[in-house]
């Protein structure tokens, strides 16, 4: 099973889901991400900010073209923005792509809520028409009987009133039958409506519980590449390309380490260690096993 992580923009992406208008997100920590878009004068403004790779950038476009760029609280000039071209291109594709998947999401749930709905709806109609039949089955065996006895009180009619009374009994007999068929599929239809409901439910608490683990992931990788760089293994966090965490090795930038560093880290990031943790931030493709975060 693969796990991917996306450095918190699927909540970003979420808070942007419409650009018809202006929104706009409190900025609280230092490691939030918000985008904000609007439409003045026939002009689109799109500002978005985000920690990516431990660097905050922050940049705004009018008409779909960057007019600032602000990377860990400095102001970038227009000479230097192609050096951040890359990075850049990359947040605002993984914010798109948030925002599509956030949308599919959404409407996916309200999609099983409305089938759950006309489920429900329809299991009632089952149930009203069971006991329809069922009423129908008792009115057919009373005349079966009434025919019955008419045939003992008029001998000269007794053959009409038993072939009458054949067939009454055997429409008798049918309406019952059909008349449990009805209730057995009543009882599946409410089934089925509940398990809808119930999935639904799940999937929403899911997603809630897979939001707040990518963040708690997020947090725990950057403490990680923070000791990497405490503990001289990488220079600074923007010298980390590539890293792979398990029970049997550690490495760096496709370099293993000592034992004595997989010892530590192994004590210290346990959840890492156990998912077969692994992280890339460069370009190209790659099979992952276990956990695996990219930017």
């Amino acid at each position: 099973m693969k796990t991917f992580l996306k450095g918190g923009l699927f909540v970003a992406a979420m808070l942007a889901a419409t650009a018809g208008y202006a929104q706009t997100v409190n900025d609280d920590t230092p490691n939030s991400n918000y985008l904000t878009t609007s439409n003045e004068n026939g002009k689109q403004t799109e500002e978005f900010r985000t920690n990516w790779n431990g660097v905050v950038y922050k940049a705004k476009f009018v008409n779909n073209k960057m007019t600032e760029l602000n990377i860990d609280g400095q102001q970038i000039p227009e000479s230097g923005w192609n050096k951040y071209s890359s990075v850049i291109a990359k947040i605002k594709e993984q914010i798109r792509r948030d925002k599509i998947q956030a949308k599919k999401d959404q409407e996916q749930a309200g999609r099983d809520m409305l089938q759950a709905k006309k489920d429900q709806k329809q299991a009632m109609r089952d149930q009203l028409q069971a006991k329809r039949d069922a009423e129908q089955a008792q009115k057919d065996a009373m005349q079966a009987k009434r025919d019955a006895e008419q045939v003992t009180r008029d001998q000269a009619a007794a053959q009409n009133d038993q072939q009458q009374a054949k067939r009454d009994q055997e429409q008798a007999a049918k309406d019952m039958v059909q008349a449990k068929l009805d209730q057995e599929q009543a009882a599946k239809d409410q089934l089925q409506a509940k398990r809808d409901q119930e999935q639904a439910a799940r999937d929403m608490v899911q997603a809630k519980k897979d939001m707040e683990q990518a963040k708690k992931d997020q947090e725990l990788l950057r403490a990680l590449v923070a000791d990497l760089v405490k503990d001289k293994i990488i220079a600074t966090d923007k010298d980390l390309h590539t890293l792979t965490l398990n029970t049997d090795e550690m490495t760096v930038n496709g370099k293993k380490q000592p034992a004595a560093v997989l010892e530590k880290y192994k004590a210290k990031y346990k959840r890492f260690t156990h998912l077969n943790f692994s992280y890339g931030n460069e370009d190209g493709v790659r099979t992952y096993e276990g956990l695996h975060i990219s930017h």
